[in-house]
């Protein structure tokens, strides 16, 4: 609409807080008070073993302990975390019979002062008879395996099957083939896990709990059940939370050990991770072994993709083996015409930190595996990687349609941003200059890397509420069941209420993630905050609107049809003396609406990335030069909280394709335990990028919204590893896996030309043969996080 807010750059209301420290997170309010006592937990050094006694008296005597809990001590069930993976294989709060991976928690001291209760867990003393460990989900899926649940019979976590997975290959002229590994992540936030619960609030409310959570509400409703009390006995507050990309999702065993502790005591209790326990055991994302094979037609046409992986669901088959089978398959296809899909997977419980979401969360895998296997088709066709994607790309006026995988894509023109990256990145001169470095023989190679993707967001659709209240003075107040941590929802509603009702956004305060207040909502997760809770606030401002309108025309003494709002004011079309203000309507009362929006099934941003590199062929130093973002989420409502979500997406997708890797040895023992083990990203390690948009609006939602979230993570790990291999092609370099380290690159150019292929191992092949039949339509899309 003319003079609109919307669509345009608006700076973040909520960053002044935290620039300034006048923030509050968990950690700040633990320190606080005084009356807080300090959780810390014991942690296995071992990744299998039986626990054959834990001596917990030394600990108990030791100056400023309140309590030491073992597992017989809380008496907790095992429970689930965030989805149920297999009924089997709950998780104890506290540790049992046995541990599964190095920093499970076996014991929990609670103490006056943090100090206090460090110094006291290192006198508890645990004997543990050492079991082997499986690291590798391959060799966990072989019969002599050792077992994490004996009585289970296998480390298969859960599996689906194609009836013929073979068959989407019958007819192809040719079939490329690669074994690629997407490798282990750590989530790293910013802040850690952190919980503060108190159960001295009231009789009417027996349990507060501040918690460093995306999903308020579903963090209560879990926790409720936990303990048996009605969910509006439980409060749950969510302050500031300094990052959670999927890992701060579901309730924890951590947390659940640190409520039961608090209320054995009648005392508030805080437990606030260090960044090694956060490294240990919050959940890691990422982690497939994929096989893939692509048959096309001689002159370029796909005709099957078959696909067989193996998800690392790590100890306890956490959320994160879900994905290989559900979130990775629904999006196998990609953003191409491939009539034929073939797709067997299976998750396999491993001796290593619990499996969980991260960026993506399964459609960054499928993205990259599919993109890698796509540029090694051009290479054996002899196309360049343009000319063989456009020839297979969906057609724009299919849509909406159906993929063989049973995925309901909305509306997408995948050649939008493709168009736009190769505009904008001037690609034919890239050509060139990498034509003239591979004449010169030039020890620093150019590489230009391409990937078109779509991904999947607001999985599985369902609603969001949202509210607007307008009070007498003039001022609003705006609410929504989705739970910030960085994004810039409070701009982003605040934005909306302004477009809608005229009232300046230092006028409009949000309200978020406290369960008191809000009364219900979905939380934060697969990029769904806009589409879902923008919308819901959306639709509450236009009732309010209404109703204000109402109120304007009685005081007008006009047909409310020819009332009109205009930057705030209310008047009557064609007569601009005859007007009133917001605090003339308001007189009456304040006014207010919720809604809560459903929206009937997700939708599917896409986008190209074009990354170019230069890579020394003789120390394996990867240099990038340049990376051409092209996302399109749809409407864009803030260009400038887009660019931000898509620099965050762009910095991690990146390090995943350079340096970031968890990493166990043998024994189950973690080697990238710390920071200075594990390499995140840097100023010092970045560069600068390009990053814009197309808009396609999706017609889902009243705001024709996408998610934007996670779609520079999806879209730039791909991009970068086929920039690397392409940079190698005169080497005769055919793939290399993720990430792409100077150690793996210099190896690949000494090695030359070898197959990306190999069989899966006979007992993995074997197995997949067996899992249950996949049903005809996607089974789940729900739970993207």
């Amino acid at each position: 609409m003319p003079g609109s807010i919307l669509g345009t750059s608006v700076r973040r209301v909520e960053d002044p807080e935290l620039l300034t420290g006048a923030t509050t997170y968990v950690g700040n309010l633990a320190a606080a008070r005084t009356d807080v006592l300090h959780a810390v937990f014991v942690r296995s050094p071992v990744a299998h073993a039986l626990i054959e006694g834990i001596d917990t008296a030394a600990a108990a005597g030791a100056d400023g302990v309140v309590g030491v809990f073992t597992a017989a001590d809380l008496d907790l069930p095992p429970h689930h975390g965030l989805v149920v993976l297999n009924p089997g294989t709950p998780r104890p709060p506290l540790a049992t019979d046995r541990v599964r991976f190095v920093g499970e928690a076996v014991a929990l001291v609670v103490a006056g002062t943090r100090a206090q209760a460090v110094d006291a867990a290192e006198l508890v003393e645990v004997d543990y008879d050492p079991l082997p460990a499986v690291v590798d989900p391959e060799a966990a899926l072989a019969p002599d395996a050792e077992l994490q649940f004996p009585e289970l019979g296998s480390n298969v976590a859960a599996g689906l099957r194609a009836p013929d997975s073979a068959a989407a290959l019958e007819g192809a002229e040719v079939v490329v083939r690669a074994r690629m590994v997407n490798q282990r992540l750590a989530v790293v936030p910013m802040e850690g896990n952190a919980i503060l619960a108190d159960p001295t609030t009231g009789a009417d409310l027996p349990l507060t709990v501040h918690v460093s959570t995306q999903m308020p509400h579903g963090f209560r409703n879990q926790l409720a059940g936990l303990f048996g009390l009605e969910p509006e006995r439980v409060r749950v507050i969510a302050p500031h939370v300094g990052g959670g990309f999927g890992g701060k999702a579901g309730v924890l065993a951590e947390h659940t050990a640190t409520v039961a502790a608090a209320r054995a005591l009648g005392r508030p209790v805080a437990w606030v991770e260090t960044r090694s326990e956060n490294l240990l055991s919050m959940p890691h994302g990422r982690g497939q072994i994929a096989y893939y094979e692509l048959g096309l037609t001689r002159d370029g046409r796909m005709t099957g993709l078959r696909c067989r992986v193996i998800g690392d669901a790590g100890a306890y088959s956490g959320f994160g083996g879900a994905l290989a089978l559900h979130q990775t398959y629904t999006m196998a296809p990609g953003v191409y015409d491939i009539p034929k899909v073939g797709y067997d997977a299976v998750s396999a419980m491993t001796t290593t930190t619990p499996m969980g979401a991260f960026r993506g969360a399964g459609r960054p895998e499928a993205a990259a595996h599919l993109e890698r296997l796509v540029d090694i088709a051009a290479a054996e066709l002899g196309l360049d990687p343009i000319e063989l994607r456009r020839r297979n790309l969906l057609d724009p006026a299919a849509f909406p349609l159906v993929t063989p995988v049973g995925a309901h894509y909305d509306v997408g023109d995948y050649d939008l941003p493709l168009r736009e990256a190769l505009r904008l990145g001037d690609y034919e001169k890239l050509r060139e200059e990498q034509a003239s470095r591979r004449e010169a023989k030039d020890p620093v190679q150019l590489g230009i890397g391409l990937a078109v993707y779509v991904e999947i967001t607001a999985g599985g659709g369902g609603s969001e509420y949202g509210s607007v209240r307008v009070h007498p003075d003039g001022t609003a107040t705006v609410q929504a069941g989705t739970s910030a941590h960085g994004q810039g929802h409070a701009t982003a509603f605040a934005m909306l209420v302004s477009d809608r009702l005229g009232i300046p956004m230092d006028r409009i305060r949000y309200e978020q993630s406290d369960t008191a207040s809000v009364p219900r909502g979905g939380g934060t997760g697969g990029s769904r905050s806009l589409q879902m809770g923008g919308s819901a606030v959306r639709v509450a401002a236009d009732d309010v609107r209404e109703q204000a309108l109402r109120r304007a025309a009685a005081l007008l003494e006009a047909d409310p049809a020819d009332v009109e709002l205009t930057e705030g004011v209310f008047g009557v079309t064609g007569v601009p003396t005859s007007t009133v203000s917001w605090a003339q309507v308001l007189a009456e009362g304040e006014i207010v609406a919720g809604a809560d929006e459903k929206q009937a099934g997700p939708t599917f941003p896409f986008g190209a990335h074009l990354s170019v590199v230069e890579v020394d062929t003789e120390t394996g130093r990867v240099t990038p030069r340049t990376h051409l973002a092209v996302d399109d989420c749809g409407r864009v409502l803030n260009p400038l909280l887009v660019e931000g979500q898509q620099h965050g997406g762009l910095a991690q997708g990146i390090a995943q394709a350079l340096f970031e890797e968890v990493l166990f040895d043998a024994d189950g023992n973690p080697t990238t335990a710390t920071l200075a083990d594990y390499h995140i990203p840097t100023a010092a390690d970045l560069f600068s990028f390009d990053a814009v948009t197309t808009e396609t609006p999706t017609h889902m939602n009243v705001l024709g919204a996408k998610g934007i979230g996670e779609s520079a993570t999806i879209g730039s790990t791909p991009a970068v590893q086929n920039a690397i291999i392409d940079a190698l092609a005169p080497f005769g370099v055919r793939h290399i896996d993720l990430p792409c380290t100077p150690e793996r690159i210099w190896r690949a150019v000494q090695a030359g030309a070898t197959d990306p292929w190999r069989e899966p191992p006979a007992p993995v092949a074997a197995l997949l043969t067996r899992l249950p039949v996949r049903g005809g339509d996607v089974e789940d899309e729900s739970g993207a996080i």
